[in-house]
């Protein structure tokens, strides 16, 4: 429980006034990835339950893209905004590197968070229209549990920085140990509580073989331009998991 709330304070701007002190296996947590992703699901899903009483779908699905990003403080977006400035600026490693440590943001930058937003708003506003708000629930939970694919034999270029703390240190038990309870979860909570057919249940858990494949050929590709993985590109997996999860659900349940 000490570990859970610790990574719960570290990835969300949730105030926990709880002092966890100082853990020399804090790379540990990586277990919890995914149940941080359910708090955070079930908190945007009584959002928009409570939004939706006010207002039509469209703001609703706003005000549900909103509130993930205050909820986790803009931490993941920031990534995706320095990995798309750096990585797509076409310049040698070391130049790319330091781009990603600038906290100025360029072109590249704001076209990905701009578009990351507007298709995010899109695809939550069909989900609503569809009667399926509740699968939002597990849009965090699956591109926390995807972004451990970046953390398993993986290095990183930097001597310093706060992906360190994870970054190759994701052992095979803890990802199996995550990938086994965030199906159970998944399964658990849309069919006894949403009762949901077994194909949609089913549809849901293919979305994380999709994450898995798709955030391995990110690896490769990100492998290419900076032989290895940063903090920023831990967020911006975890940004583009949360597209991805929505796009699937979009073509696969609606």
């Amino acid at each position: 429980m000490k570990r859970f709330i610790s990574i719960l304070q570290f990835m969300t701007r949730i105030p926990i006034n709880i002092d966890t002190g100082f853990d020399e296996e804090f790379h540990k947590t990586i277990t919890y990835f995914p149940l941080v992703g359910l708090v955070l699901g079930v908190l945007i899903y009584i959002i928009g339950l409570v939004s939706g009483i006010f207002f039509d779908s469209f703001i609703t699905s706003i005000i549900v893209t909103l509130a993930l990003v205050i909820l986790t403080g803009g931490l993941h977006i920031d990534g995706l905004g320095d990995t798309f400035d750096a990585i797509y600026s076409y310049r040698d490693k070391e130049r790319m590197l330091e781009i990603m440590k600038d906290s100025r943001l360029g072109t590249n930058s704001l076209l990905a968070i701009m578009f990351l937003i507007l298709l995010k708003i899109g695809f939550i506003y069909s989900i609503i229209n569809n009667n399926l708000l509740w699968t939002v629930i597990f849009m965090p939970v699956v591109a926390r549990l995807g972004v451990i694919v970046m953390m398993y034999k993986t290095v990183t270029p930097r001597e310093n920085g706060m992906g360190n703390l994870f970054i190759g240190k994701a052992s095979t038990s803890m990802f199996a140990i995550a990938i086994l309870y965030t199906i159970i979860l998944m399964i658990g909570i849309s069919k006894l509580i949403f009762l949901a057919s077994t194909f949609e249940s089913m549809m849901l858990i293919s979305t994380i073989i999709i994450l898995f494949v798709f955030n391995n050929l990110f690896k490769k590709h990100i492998y290419k331009k900076i032989d290895g993985v940063t903090g920023d590109i831990l967020g911006c997996t975890i940004e583009l998991g949360e597209l991805i999860y929505l796009f699937c659900i979009y073509l696969l349940l609606i």
